[in-house]
Formats: C-alpha cells, structure tokens, sequence
C-alpha cells in the first residue's frame, strides 16, 4: 500500500521532487499520509463540483424549456439576451447560448484563470447539449406561474453552478470586467444591462410579456441568492489556527491574494487561560470561497473561520490581480 501512496502522490505533484539530476527523496510516514489527505480532499471538492453543475444544468434547462420558452418569457443577462434573440429569429435557442457566452468564457479564462474558464465552458455546452437532446414537460401556461417558477428553476440552476466553481450565464464576468474598468459596483452594471435587454423585450415582444419577465428575473435573482447564500461579490475571511504562518503562505502563494495579520489571544479552557496567536484575515470574491476553504481543510480542518458578506473593496490585491482557479 505504501509504494502505491507514494506513486500517487508524486504523480500527482502534491509533494516536490528534489532538483538534483539524480536525487531521490525519501517519503516520511506523516509526509505520506498528509499528502494522501490532500489527494482525497482535492478529489472530493472536483467530484462535488461536478455534481452541482449536472444539477444546475438540468434545473435552469426545465425552467427554460418547461416554462419560458414555451410561454416566449425571457430573463436577465446572457440567458436573456439568447431567449430574446431566439423569439426573434430561427436560431435555436442551444445554438445561441454557447454564442453569446462565448465572448464571456474568453473574458473569464482572462480574469479568472484556466480552470475556471474550462469549468463554465462545460457547463454552458452541458445546458446547450440537454436543451437539444431532451425534452421536457410544457408545466402550465398560466403566466404568473410561469414567471415565477421558470424564474425559480433558472435561478436555482445558475445558482449551483456558481456554488460548483462554474457560472452558466456570463453576465457577471462581464459585470465584474466592468466593474473594475470603471470603477463601479457589479450591481450597478449589472441592473444597467437587464435595464437594456427588457427595455428591447419591450420593445419586440410587447410591455406585457417585457412585465412578466420582470417577475421571471426578480424570482430568478431570489432563488439565486437563496442557493449561494448571497451573491455578494467580496467575501472577508478571518482564520484563526495554530498554523497561521502556513494559512499566510497558502493565501499568498496558492490564491494569489494579500493577507494582513492581527496578534491575538486566544481564550480557552475552564479558567480562560489565553495564549498568543496571530489572526490571518484576507478577502477573496464569491468563485474563489470553495477554493479557500479546500486549501484551508488541508492545512488544518479544525481551524476557526469567519467569512463576512462585503459589498465592495478599494485598492489592495483584490482587484489588481486577475483572479486564480
């Protein structure tokens, strides 16, 4: 068993190799065992990740194909912008949503890394290929139902997209682009394009249908909220450990990210004894949390960690360094 550890764990570049042309490093039990815990970890949060994508894919596919689409609502953002020209041409609505995310998923490999740009780009051809291939139930064809509830699937489905590391509306690469090219909030850019998309559904398809698709994307934006917990794009970490110089390196050199550190006491057993220890804090966006905490978990699963909601950020790493997945 142990020759087979070490192999996977060389193999898969948890441990360094010495630099020497001939050298050859001797595994310890601990360094072994810690790096088989990382393999599992990383294995595990992969294997999650997949499956809330196959579940956000086939939710916002039945909010589309078994409320929208039948009953001509739209939403916001890319979905929007590819049901709105769908009403209005031939072109499948599949065709259209891997073209008008496209740009989105090149723009996302740019800010966000690689990883994260492979991830969205399988969930958008995983929504497109069940949009093609399968069919799904028209539910009803009273319109508030359908605004509300087709709104709710397709919330839920971007919703545990993004919570799989992936999105599979491009809307908010864009409205993070933006956001720090001139200085705005996301949800400014964001309200100021589904301002453009439902004043053209409008305009096309009529006020009431543009009404209703109002109601479509606030249930959207609710349900999405609900499933990750917020959609606020900065997030303020706070990790206590006794491990707090490797939580530091892990940050700066695995998430790319700045850190500051507090001198603290910590407080414990039956009389208060207290004893010093040094508080790392970072802030990280919403698509890097799962990371973090992944790399967290390896250092230390037991360490105490605060994550708080926060709206914005000014200057430091957070937004001068393309984010890294």
């Amino acid at each position: 068993m142990k020759p087979l550890l070490k192999r996977i764990i060389i193999a898969s570049k948890f441990l360094k190799r010495d630099q020497g042309p001939s050298s050859k490093k001797n595994y310890s039990d601990f360094e072994l065992a810690k790096g088989y815990r990382k393999l599992v970890i990383t294995l595990k949060r992969e294997l999650k990740d997949f499956v809330l994508i196959i579940i956000g894919i086939f939710s916002a596919s039945f909010g589309l194909k078994g409320f929208l689409l039948t009953n001509h609502f739209i939403d916001g953002g890319a979905t929007g912008i590819s049901l709105l020209i769908s009403e209005l041409t031939e072109i499948p609505l599949y065709v259209l949503i891997i073209c008008v995310n496209f740009p989105f998923i090149v723009m996302a490999s740019n800010m966000m890394g690689r990883k994260f740009a492979v991830k969205t780009a399988i969930a958008i051809a995983g929504l497109s290929l069940v949009l093609a291939k399968i069919s799904f139930p028209n539910v009803t064809d009273d319109n508030l139902l359908v605004a509300v509830f087709g709104g709710f699937f397709l919330g839920a489905g971007i919703g545990f997209a993004i919570r799989g590391s992936a999105v599979i509306d491009g809307t908010e690469v864009l409205a993070i682009y933006l956001s720090r090219k001139f200085g705005t909030t996301i949800g400014d850019i964001i309200i100021a394009i589904n301002a453009l998309i439902f004043g053209a559904a409008a305009y096309f398809l009529g006020i009431e249908i543009a009404l209703y698709s109002m109601i479509t994307y606030l249930a959207a934006s609710k349900t999405l909220d609900f499933i990750v917990e917020g959609i606020e794009e900065y997030i303020g970490v706070t990790i206590i450990s006794s491990r707090s110089e490797e939580m530091r390196e892990m940050i700066t050199n695995v998430m790319g990210r700045g850190v500051t550190i507090y001198s603290g006491k910590r407080g414990y057993g039956k009389r208060g004894e207290t004893k010093e220890t040094e508080i790392v804090f970072t802030v990280v966006t919403r698509l890097e949390l799962g990371k973090l905490n992944t790399e967290i978990e390896k250092i230390e699963p037991t360490a105490f960690v605060v994550m708080n909601s926060v709206k914005d950020t000014k200057g430091g790493m957070i937004k001068k360094r393309p984010l890294k997945h």
